[in-house]
C-alpha cells in the first residue's frame, strides 16, 4: 500500500491539524508505563533519593528529539554523581540498559510526533523541501532491516573493548560534527534542500547501519545519530533527517531492551521517574526544532555532538 503524499498546512483549512497518531500512541505509551510501574519491582528509599530524574529526563530527550542525535550524554554526569555521592553505583552495562529503557519511552514518542508531521508539513520556505513520506519509510526500513540484527548479535555474541570502541566512535563523531557545521554555512548555505533520496544515499545508509547497530548495542546510542548526521550532510529537509533518526533509535532500542530485560540488568527505579520527563521532552522537541529552522539546528546539532563527543573524551581521558 503507498502511503499518501503529505498535505501541506498551506492547503488545509484553519485548525485542520491532527495530531490523532501521537495522542494514540502517546496513550499506549502511558498505558505501557503504567504497566510498568505494577511489573517491575522499585526501592521506595532509591526512588526518594532520585526525585530530579524527571528534569533530566526532559533535557535529554529535548536533545535528543529535536536534533535525531543522542542526548544520552546529558545522563553521564547524573549517573557520575549519583556515584560519587553514594546514592547508586551503575556499571557501563547497566547505564546502556537504564539509557534503553528512558529512551524506549522518549523516542518512541518523538518518533511518533515527527511521523505526525511528515504527513501535515507546512509549505517549504525559500531553499527547503518537503519530505515524501517514500524516502522516509524507505530510510527507516533499510537502516533497521540491517542494525537491529546487528545490534542482537552484538548483544549476545560480540565481546567489544568498549573504552576502545567509545573513544573510535567519538574521535570520529567530532570530525563528521565539524563537518556538518562547515558544509551548512559553505556549500549547503545557498543550495536548495534536495527534494527526492538518491540512490547512493540508500546505499550508503545500508553500510553505516550495520556498524551503527553494534554502536548502539554497547552505547545505547548510535544509529540514529549516524542517520541524522549524513542526512543532514547531504542537504535534506529537516522531517527526514530528523524524524527517520527518531524512528530508527525508538525501534533499536526497544529491540535491544529485549535482551536486558532477560539479563535484569535494568535499574527500574531510574527508568520510570526519567521516562515521564523523556515523553514530555519528546512532545517539545519537535516545535523547538521546527522554530530554529534548518540552518540553526544542523548548526546545534553540530555543536552539541562535538562538544559532548570532546567531553565523553575527557571523561574517559584515564
Amino acid at each position: 500500500m503507498v502511503a499518501p503524499e503529505p498535505r501541506l498546512d498551506s492547503e488545509r483549512p484553519a485548525l485542520s491539524h491532527s495530531s490523532r497518531l501521537a495522542v494514540v500512541g502517546g496513550a499506549f505509551l502511558l498505558l505501557a508505563y503504567g504497566a510498568t510501574w505494577i511489573l517491575v519491582e522499585t526501592d521506595a528509599n532509591l526512588l526518594s533519593k532520585l526525585w530530579f530524574l524527571p528534569g533530566v529526563g526532559i533535557i535529554g530527550a529535548i536533545i535528543a528529539n529535536a536534533s535525531g542525535t543522542g542526548g544520552g550524554v546529558v545522563f553521564v554526569p547524573v549517573f557520575n554523581g549519583l556515584r560519587d555521592h553514594g546514592v547508586m553505583a551503575l556499571d557501563p552495562l547497566r547505564v546502556t540498559a537504564v539509557s534503553m529503557g528512558i529512551q524506549a519511552f522518549g523516542m518512541s514518542f518523538g518518533a511518533l510526533r515527527w511521523t505526525d508531521r511528515l504527513y501535515h508539513q507546512h509549505a517549504p520556505a525559500d531553499l527547503e523541501a518537503s519530505t515524501r513520506p517514500g524516502d522516509y519509510w524507505l530510510t527507516c526500513a533499510i537502516v533497521l532491516a540491517l542494525s537491529t540484527p546487528a545490534l542482537i548479535a552484538t548483544q549476545h555474541f560480540v565481546p567489544f573493548d568498549g573504552p576502545t570502541v567509545l573513544l573510535a566512535y567519538k574521535a570520529f563523531s567530532i570530525i563528521l560534527g565539524l563537518a556538518l557545521i562547515i558544509a551548512t554555512w559553505t556549500i549547503n548555505r545557498h543550495i536548495p534542500e534536495r527534494t527526492r533520496l538518491a540512490p547512493i544515499d540508500i546505499v550508503i545508509l545500508g553500510v553505516i547501519a550495520i556498524p551503527g547497530g553494534a554502536l548502539t548495542a554497547l552505547f545505547s546510542v548510535g544509529i540514529g545519530e549516524l542517520v541524522a548526521f549524513y542526512l543532514f550532510l547531504r542537504h535534506y529537509p529537516i522531517v527526514l533527517c530528523v524524524g527517520t533518526a527518531c524512528v530508527i533509535s525508538a525501534v533499536s532500542v526497544l529491540a535491544g531492551l529485549v535482551w536486558h530485560i532477560e539479563q535484569d540488568t535494568i535499574a527500574w527505579e531510574v527508568v520510570l521517574l526519567a521516562a515521564p520527563g523523556a515523553m514530555l521532552g519528546a512532545f517539545l522537541a519537535r516545535p523547538i526544532a521546527l522554530w530554529l529552522g534548518a540552518r540553526r539546528l544542523k548548526t546545534a546539532g553540530g555543536v552539541w555532538i562535538v562538544a559532548s563527543a570532546l567531553y565523553l573524551l575527557w571523561l574517559n581521558r584515564s
